[in-house]
């Protein structure tokens, strides 16, 4: 390309984005990466790394909460702006002065270029002529738009703000730093800053600094390192930023222990983008080791040049102490009774910087929030404007997401790939329901949850902000008493690093809720794992959270009660008050709510000056935000009116074991599980705890002589209840084991101090664990059968060096992922890494035992996708966790009508003999067992059990 065609190209392309995005107030900060995308686009073959879009190549690379609705997942870019770096935008909304310009101006620019012998730059400009035949399909979605009574300008400027929020916040970070450093210079003294950003600024200039070094230095060509062009894909101050936040972060919300991190986690969280898996040769390899090495090099350069400032003492003549705040060391993994093992090595920060954090949590967890804005775990986005019709695109407009979470696993990504896009439709339709759900922060219990947690906590299962006091240490040499306090401190020490990380998870949902409380709406983006269940991709607030997330959220759409709607307000307060209350019949939890209609009305009016009776509440916030409605609604004089914007669920009784009563029509246990109807629910856990009270009382009657366990029998029987069997019930159908099932009694028994006695604790969990699993089988025979064939497939499959795979019933493919892994060693400027890494042998038996509960997990998860399209079909408004079906209180029948019906859709299909036939199929040359005999239940009499989701 001449000197001529490039000054022409980068003339009109530069007008051509001038045109497609005015540079107002709100917007004028994203867009001059197009700029830099279109420099990048003409002059790739004859510009060094430096010339690329380092603004855009900056953007936080992971999910966020949306703002907009119409976008959850769909294909936004071509195979050459991936290859470039960069996605194609698309779905972008005009008003009238901007209809025709965006392809009109693509368009006018190819013509420019298009006689160029550049083949990057001519399939590129051939990309943008055919944005000309897309502008229609633009039109009339925006015409057709969702959001109702949503104008043009509205939806764009949502559109707008979501692009701000995908790619301004690392930069705005950056930016803060740089004025900080200004004023402290235009002052000549440091400005007035809490603790933990005085020390990230004092850290900044440095760092950013010789970060820049090494990128001039790569520029000039005198730097050939693995981790050099990837350094030098952003500004040094972006990347300083990014640094520093990212090893803080892990420091302070878990991945870091006693003030310590693996090297080798830090260096794989610190990302600059995710341009390593945007390469050009789709199967390039070492795009992890290189990464790796990127991120162990940052960090080794800010231990080099990060500092902390001990305070002077009380002389004057004493100088304060500087020293580093971070040092790479080692520590030792003891291996068995081994005083020596395996090494590995640590980036440890200084104790100053430790109690810094620990200090200053609420300061360091809203800096990390606006500084990550990018990260699943923190941020919160606005529009929403994508579909999905492709494994590895949509949710974002520019940041990476996936459809599912394949965690490197190289089978089900290649066998999502592969399928068919027609085949994932339902699947893609079904995320696209649920991330078309609106919600809204409930700002009336924000401000209780505000108010609690600013006087300490320790109130409504917060946290308590304080520390355990540390024991004393006695002044005597009595080896006993200093054993006991050595003991006493470790205890008091690891309690208070658990509250620790406690408080930072409060202050994560807390910094995410105080930053949307004033939006309108949002939308959280799903996607799956590998079985096809479906999560939220922001992680710290959403419904699938604690009762603290739950309880500040609600729908941003408000429905009138209405009468039906009126009676589950009622309902679903008794279901959050729990403590039994829940395990009655409608009418009786009906009756609960009227009897304490006072103790509701006072704790929506004060909340925590009044008796506080929402606070015994088993969900206390979800308890409280149905109080404050139910309240509004009854004092009103016409209830049926008030909007509700309260969720109200539907759980599954032991949804498991339901799934496999269907399976095998299995009478009996439908009977147990609420699959057929009753006059109240059944209660599975009750019923065990019932049959292991039984077993138990025939044991204690023998003679400890010939039968020891009858002294456990005797000693337990005071102790056997629904509670101490619950976790382990819930779990067996998931495929526990022994070892599982002993280890949950043991800590029940342990919670209630039932035994004075370590040993005497074990022996009684193992007597409960083997007579708990008897008394399961009795009852899930059934279930027990299709279990144990489930496991001889995949016996048989696994032995065979090959993994267990097959496809449900909505056409999603799923491979385990349960492979030995090798280690790869990768050499960094830090120290050399050892990375896991998959080789081709299966793992036998955990093929073998998580087939089961990862087969029935697939089923649940068709099940609610099911649910959530006829849903949104009949006009619901649809939100769900696993086996818990939300929508408004007004709506609960029609939900309930429709959970049923395609449960029984479902289950009408021959879902094992499918499965057989793939297994056959599959693996002609092997013999499997044949299908385990089922049972005569006629599941249409779900239909009419009003218990099965209650």
């Amino acid at each position: 390309m001449t000197s001529a065609q490039t000054q022409v190209l980068l003339s009109n392309q530069t007008k051509l984005f001038d045109q497609l995005i005015p540079c107002g107030n709100q917007v004028s900060q994203p867009f001059p990466m197009w700029r830099n995308i279109a420099k990048q686009a003409v002059s790739r073959s004859q510009t060094v790394a430096s010339s690329q879009a380092r603004s855009f190549l900056g953007f936080p690379q992971e999910p966020t909460i949306l703002l907009s609705k119409n976008s959850i997942f769909r294909s936004i870019s071509s195979s050459e702006c991936r290859k470039l770096g960069f996605r194609c935008l698309r779905g972008i909304t005009k008003t009238e002065e901007f209809n025709g310009s965006f392809a009109r101006g693509y368009t006018s620019v190819a013509e420019e270029v298009l006689s160029t012998e550049d083949p990057e730059v001519h399939e590129l400009l051939k990309e943008m002529k055919k944005e000309k035949k897309r502008e229609d399909h633009r039109s009339w979605r925006m015409k057709n738009q969702e959001d109702v009574g949503m104008g043009r300008s509205k939806y764009r400027n949502l559109w707008r703000r979501q692009v701000k929020i995908e790619t301004e916040e690392w930069e705005r970070a950056a930016n803060e730093y740089r004025e900080l450093l200004a004023d402290m210079c235009e002052q000549r003294l440091a400005p007035n800053l809490p603790y933990v950003k005085s020390l990230f600024l004092g850290w900044f200039e440095p760092l950013r600094d010789v970060i820049g070094k090494e990128q001039e230095l790569y520029r000039l060509g005198k730097s050939r390192a693995v981790y050099a062009h990837y350094i030098d894909q952003l500004p040094a101050d972006m990347v300083a930023v990014i640094t520093m936040h990212k090893l803080m972060g892990l420091l302070m919300t878990g991945g870091g222990d006693n003030g310590c991190v693996k090297v080798v986690h830090a260096a794989c969280s610190i990302r600059i983008c995710t341009f390593l898996n945007k390469t050009r040769k789709k199967k390039e390899v070492g795009e992890v080791e290189n990464g790796t090495a990127v991120g162990s090099h940052l960090i080794e350069l800010l231990v080099r040049t990060a500092y902390i400032q001990s305070p002077a003492n009380q002389q004057d003549h004493d100088l304060p102490d500087v020293r580093p705040a971070f040092k790479h060391t080692f520590k030792t993994v003891a291996q068995g009774s081994m005083k020596s093992g395996r090494k590995y090595g640590v980036i440890e920060c200084d104790p100053l910087v430790r109690k810094g954090l620990e200090k200053t949590v609420g300061e360091i967890c809203s800096d990390t929030i606006h500084a990550n804005a990018g990260s699943p775990s923190q941020m919160v986005g606005v529009s929403k404007l994508l579909f999905a019709v492709c494994y590895d695109k949509g949710a974002y407009l520019f940041l990476a997401s996936y459809i599912m979470k394949t965690h490197g696993a190289k089978q089900q990504r290649d066998a999502l790939k592969s399928a068919p896009k027609a085949q994932l439709k339902p699947v893609f339709e079904a995320l696209d329901t649920l991330g078309s759900t609106r919600w809204r922060v409930n700002k009336r219990v924000l401000t209780v949850v505000d108010r609690i947690w600013s006087s300490g906590g320790c109130t409504a299962d917060l946290v308590d902000r304080s520390d355990v006091p540390l024991p004393e240490k006695p002044d005597t040499e009595d080896e006993n008493i200093l054993k006991k306090w050595k003991w006493e401190m470790k205890s008091a020490k690891k309690e208070n690093s658990e509250r620790h990380s406690q408080r930072c998870d409060v202050e994560l949902k807390l910094s995410v809720a105080r930053k949307m409380k004033d939006e309108e709406g949002f939308y959280y983006p799903h996607n799956i794992d590998f079985r096809g269940r479906a999560y939220p991709m922001p992680q710290h607030l959403n419904h699938l959270g604690s009762d603290l997330c739950r309880g500040v959220l609600e729908f941003a759409e408000g429905r009138p009660l209405g009468s039906p709607g009126l009676r589950w307000l009622k309902i679903q307060l008794a279901n959050l008050y729990a403590g039994g209350v829940d395990k009655l019949s409608y009418e009786g939890r009906l009756a609960f709510t009227e009897n304490h209609l006072e103790d509701i009305f006072d704790s929506a009016d004060r909340p925590l000056e009044g008796n506080r009776w929402w606070l015994q509440a088993e969900d206390p916030f979800q308890c409280l935000a149905v109080c404050i409605n139910l309240t509004e609604a009854l004092r009103s004089p016409s209830p049926e009116t008030v909007l509700s914007y309260i969720p109200i669920h539907q759980d599954g009784s032991c949804n498991g074991f339901q799934h496999y009563a269907a399976l095998g029509r299995d009478t009996v246990g439908a009977e147990a599980v609420n699959l057929v109807a009753g006059e109240k629910p059944a209660d599975i856990y009750s019923e065990i705890a019932t049959r292991v009270l039984d077993i138990m009382r025939r044991d204690a009657d023998r003679d400890p002589e010939t039968y020891p366990d009858a002294l456990r029998a005797r000693k337990l029987i005071n102790e056997v209840d629904r509670k101490l069997l619950k976790q382990t019930v819930m779990t067996s159908v998931y495929g526990v084991t022994y070892i599982g099932a002993r280890d949950q009694i043991k800590r029940r028994l342990k919670e209630r101090s039932a035994f004075s006695d370590d040993n005497e604790t074990f022996g009684a969990a193992c007597y409960a664990a083997k007579v708990t699993s008897t008394a399961i089988d009795e009852m899930f025979e059934a279930a027990r059968a299709i279990m144990r064939w489930f496991g001889e497939c995949a016996k048989i499959i696994a032995a065979e060096n090959e993994t267990v795979r097959w496809t449900t019933p909505l056409g999603l493919p799923v491979v385990q992922p349960y492979l030995e892994m090798g280690t790869q060693l990768v050499k960094t400027s830090l120290q050399t890494l050892s990375l896991q890494r998959e080789t081709d042998k299966v793992v036998v038996r955990r093929q073998r035992t998580a087939f089961p509960p990862n087969f029935i997990h697939s089923l649940d998860g068709c099940h609610m996708m099911m649910t959530a399209l006829a849903c949104k079909r009949a006009g619901l408004c649809f939100a769900g966790v696993h086996d818990s079906f939300w929508t408004h209180a007004c709506d609960v029948d029609k939900l309930n009508k429709i959970l049923r019906e395609k449960f029984v859709e479902l289950y009408s299909q021959p879902i094992l003999e499918n499965l057989l036939e793939s297994f056959e199929k599959s693996f002609p040359y092997l013999d499997f067992p044949p299908l385990p005999e089922r049972g005569d239940l006629d599941l249409k009499l779900v239909l009419d059990s009003s218990y099965f989701f209650n």
